[in-house]
């Protein structure tokens, strides 16, 4: 560039008269050699000062998994580090269409489905690999096998962070790995997710969520904050999570008028005036008891939530003229065979009845447009109070055991992050017009995990071996719960999906007027503390219910002819 730039300024002084023709060819090779052999010098030597046999023989060894421009890169940053970790002893490529070839003298030994035969012929050389490295993203359920493998091969697993970290890690003369995230190991389909629908829904409206300071409810909170509603308010019994979403919601989003309400969702007349006095136009209906064995040693207070306080929460948001009312529920309400998943199979079919319509349960309605009900069905949710993550990362910290309840339990899992994002993007398709009524909206799960494989993959991720450094002890089956959790009921017809991750169901609708009983006698039996007349009532009314924990015990105990009797006056 410098002669090309030379050459024109030369001739318009004196036309190249005086400079002999060979005076640019010369120029070109003086400047090649003295900007460029510096640098390449400093290449060379640098390349010899990390490569000295010493240095080498403190390297820890890794195969790096990826061909492409990620893996170029960090076979370049391990190539500069001024610290010598890493020794590169070849390639793994995920399709296998490059093998036999290299990148900047690195072979590539195989595909990524040959790693055993590669660990092997390595370690017969002497240059058994300590760490396997991904420069690229893989699927979950590959992942999982490779991880599988590894763990037999004794190797450790790392991967690169995000490009731009990474490249920005290198320029500091850092080279950064890190373990693989839980997440990472789920199976999940990519989603993606209608970011604009969403906040057309929310933008200028006013918003309730119940339960605002739970999981779920606290990840709604965050997510709705960035759509601008008209007024968040945000509803929860318990005062320590309310002040914890209220000091978060007043440092992230300082420019939404927050209301914090403290209230119980049982309580029907205070919850008729919140409505009353705030008209919100959605609610997001959050709020439930969910821990299975501790609703089944309580089924009164579990019913009384999650049955009572929903029919609660849906009379409000009918008299109070709302647009809609999405309500979250559990895969634990299909064919249910706890007290909990009993209660809020309950709640689902009431929201279906008056979403369908019904001249039994339905309050009066102020608006010529009826409210809608939506219920948004899906399983686990990592770190979600109660999950079994955290618990196992508690076991972990004291050094184990892990416990699991049964070697063949499995469960469906999805981050809570993305099961709001889906939960607002069902919301959003489902109050639409041309939107059939009375359907569930089911989240794509993927592939359900079994708990002690997900035990394994957290010991793995904390760098210990199952056990070997940590056991895992199986403790038995806990009342109310099931081996293997379902997202359809058998009577569920369904549909096609909605948008990206949101499958529907038709599910066939219990009697109006028995519904309204059901709700009725729950309702009196709650007052009065009557646990076996609920036991009857659920058995009675609830379809597909079989039951399978403390309830049942108790109505064994009083005998067949007083369960009976419950039975026949329910």
């Amino acid at each position: 560039m410098a002669v090309l730039i030379f050459l024109p300024l030369l001739f318009m002084f004196d036309r190249l008269g005086e400079v002999p023709r060979t005076v640019p060819i010369i120029q070109w090779l003086l400047l090649l050699v003295m900007l460029g052999g510096p640098r390449f010098a400093f290449r060379i030597w640098g390349s010899r000062t990390t490569s000295s046999p010493k240095n080498l023989m403190s390297r820890v060894p890794v195969i790096v998994a990826g061909t492409g421009e990620s893996a170029d890169l960090l076979l370049r940053a391990v190539a500069s580090d001024p610290q010598g970790r890493y020794q590169v002893l070849g390639l793994l490529d995920l399709d296998a269409a490059t093998r036999g070839r290299d990148i900047l003298g690195v072979p590539i030994l195989g595909s990524l489905e040959e790693l055993v035969r590669v660990v092997h012929e390595l370690g017969a050389r002497n240059r058994r690999p300590e760490r396997l490295i991904f420069a690229e993203r893989i699927d979950s359920s590959r992942l999982r096998r490779v991880m599988s493998q590894a763990e037999a091969l004794q190797l450790d697993l790392l991967r690169l962070p995000d490009p731009v970290d990474f490249k920005a890690a290198v320029d500091d003369g850092r080279i950064e790995l890190r373990p693989f995230a839980l997440q990472e190991l789920l199976g999940r389909p990519q989603i993606r997710f209608d970011h604009a629908s969403v906040r057309n829904l929310i933008k200028g409206r006013r918003i309730l969520v119940t339960g605002a300071g739970g999981s779920i409810g606290s990840e709604l909170m965050r997510q709705l904050a960035l759509c601008e509603p008209r007024m968040l308010v945000y509803l929860d019994q318990c005062e320590y999570n309310l002040y914890l979403v209220e000091q978060e919601l007043a440092a992230k989003a300082p420019g939404i008028v927050g209301v914090p309400v403290l209230a119980d969702i049982r309580d029907r007349k205070r919850i008729k005036r919140i409505f009353a006095e705030y008209c919100p136009e959605l609610i997001f209906h959050a709020a439930a008891l969910k821990h299975v064995p501790m609703v089944e040693m309580n089924p009164i207070e579990g019913l009384h939530t999650n049955a009572l306080g929903t029919r609660n929460v849906a009379e409000a948001a009918t008299e109070c003229g709302a647009r809609a009312m999405i309500q979250i529920s559990t895969d634990k309400a299909v064919n249910p065979t706890s007290v909990m998943g009993a209660s809020k199979r309950l709640a689902e079919l009431y929201c279906q009845a008056l979403d369908a319509g019904s001249d039994e349960l339905q309050p009066v309605d102020p608006r010529p447009e009826r409210t809608r009900f939506m219920t948004v069905r899906f399983g686990n949710v990592l770190g979600s109070s109660g999950s079994v993550v955290p618990l196992f990362q508690r076991q972990l910290a004291k050094g184990g055991p892990l416990t699991v309840t049964h070697p063949e339990i499995m469960r469906y899992f999805m981050t809570i992050r993305e099961a709001v994002e889906l939960v607002l993007q069902a919301s959003a398709v489902g109050i639409r017009a041309d939107c059939a009524r009375g359907q569930i909206f089911v989240l794509d799960m993927g592939e359900p995990i079994r708990i002690v494989d997900l035990a394994r993959q957290v010991i793995r991720l904390a760098g210990k071996e199952p056990d070997r450094d940590v056991r895992i002890v199986y403790t038995g089956l806990r009342p109310g719960e099931k081996l293997h959790e379902e997202l359809f009921d058998k009577g569920e017809v369904r549909l096609p999906a909605i948008t990206s991750g949101v499958l529907a169901a038709r599910t066939q609708r219990v009697d109006d007027l028995a519904l309204r009983k059901a709700f009725h006698a729950i309702d009196e039996a709650c007052a009065q503390g009557d646990a076996l007349s609920l036991q009857a009532i659920l058995q009675f009314y609830v379809p597909g219910y079989v039951p399978g924990g403390q309830m049942a015990v108790e109505a064994k105990v009083a005998g067949p002819s007083g369960t009976q009797a419950k039975v026949q006056a329910a």
